[in-house]
C-alpha cells in the first residue's frame, strides 16, 4: 500500500475504471481469462478508509494476488483524473484490453445465443444495450470494427460491469460465414419487412442483431439475416424506432423465455 501524488496520465492506450463495481468487473474478467487487461494502480479516497473499509480489504487483497499499487489521495483529486465525480472515491486505472476478430467457428458456443450491436452512436445506450443483453443470459457481444468500447470506462460503470464480463469478439469479414457454418441463425430488427417478435423463431443457437435508432443495421448483415424482427407497438401512429438499450432488454429477454 502507498500514499503517493504521483498520478497516471489518461491516454488511449489506458482505460480509467470509475467506482467499486466497476472494479469488481475488471478484476473478475481478469481471473476469468476472459480480458488481458493489466491494473496498472487503483486510487482510494483516503478519508473513505473507514467507511469502505470492506471495499479495502478487497482491493488489497486483489493488489497482492494481480501486483499493483494502492495510492490514497483526495477525492478531489480523484475527480480531477475523471469525466466527473461518480466514482464514489475508488479510480481504477488499467491497460487496453483487446478483442479477438471472430473468424473461427470453435470461437463460439455450440447453442448459444450471441447479441450483436451495429450502428449505436451513444456510449450510455450502447452500455444499457450489454447491460440487458447479458442479464438475459447472452453467451457473447459482437462488436463492429467502429464500437464504444474506446469508451471502456463509462460503458463499464453504466452497464453495471456487464461490458468487461461478456464475451466479446470483433465483427470480421468472416463472421456472418462463421455463424452459418456453426449452424446459427441470424435474426435482424427493423420495422419494415418484417415479422412480430411473437412469430419469430428464436430458438437457439441464435445470432441477434440490433440496430442504432439512426443508422440501423448494415445492409450485408441484413442481406444475410434468416428472418427480419419487429417489435409490436401499442399505438399503430407511432413509427419511430425505440432505443437500442429498449430494443436489446425486449429482443434478449423474449430469446430467454423461449429457451428456458
Amino acid at each position: 500500500m502507498n500514499d503517493s501524488n504521483i498520478f497516471i496520465e489518461n491516454t488511449e492506450e489506458r482505460a480509467f475504471f470509475e467506482g467499486m463495481i466497476s472494479f469488481r468487473a475488471v478484476v473478475a474478467a481478469i481471473r476469468e481469462k476472459n480480458s488481458d487487461r493489466k491494473i496498472e494502480a487503483v486510487y482510494f479516497d483516503t478519508n473513505k478508509k473507514q467507511k469502505l473499509s470492506k471495499h479495502l480489504s478487497y482491493i488489497k487483497a486483489m493488489s497482492h494476488e494481480l501486483s499493483f499499487p494502492v495510492y490514497f489521495t483526495e477525492a478531489e483529486e480523484i475527480s480531477s483524473m475523471t469525466n466527473g465525480n461518480s466514482h464514489g472515491g475508488i479510480l481504477t486505472v488499467c491497460t487496453k484490453r483487446t478483442y479477438p476478430a471472430l473468424d473461427k467457428a470453435d470461437m463460439l458456443k455450440k447453442d448459444g445465443f450471441y447479441i450483436m450491436l451495429d450502428g449505436v452512436e451513444d456510449p450510455y445506450n450502447f452500455a444499457f444495450s450489454v447491460r440487458a443483453a447479458y442479464a438475459a443470459g447472452a453467451d457473447g457481444l459482437i462488436l463492429p470494427e467502429r464500437n464504444w468500447m474506446s469508451a471502456a470506462g463509462t460503458v463499464c460503470r453504466s452497464s453495471a460491469g456487464a461490458s468487461e464480463l461478456i464475451d466479446t469478439m470483433i465483427f470480421s469479414d468472416k463472421t456472418l460465414k462463421v455463424f452459418k457454418n456453426a449452424g446459427y441463425r441470424i435474426v435482424c430488427t427493423a420495422l419494415e419487412n418484417s415479422l412480430p417478435l411473437a412469430e419469430a423463431n428464436l430458438k437457439k443457437p441464435l445470432l441477434a442483431v440490433i440496430g442504432g435508432e439512426r443508422r440501423g443495421i448494415s445492409s450485408n448483415i441484413m442481406a444475410s439475416a434468416d428472418e427480419i424482427v419487429r417489435i409490436e407497438y401499442g399505438r399503430n401512429d407511432f413509427n419511430e424506432s425505440l432505443p437500442a438499450a429498449s430494443a436489446s432488454a425486449i429482443f434478449s429477454f423474449e430469446i430467454l423465455r423461449r429457451n428456458s
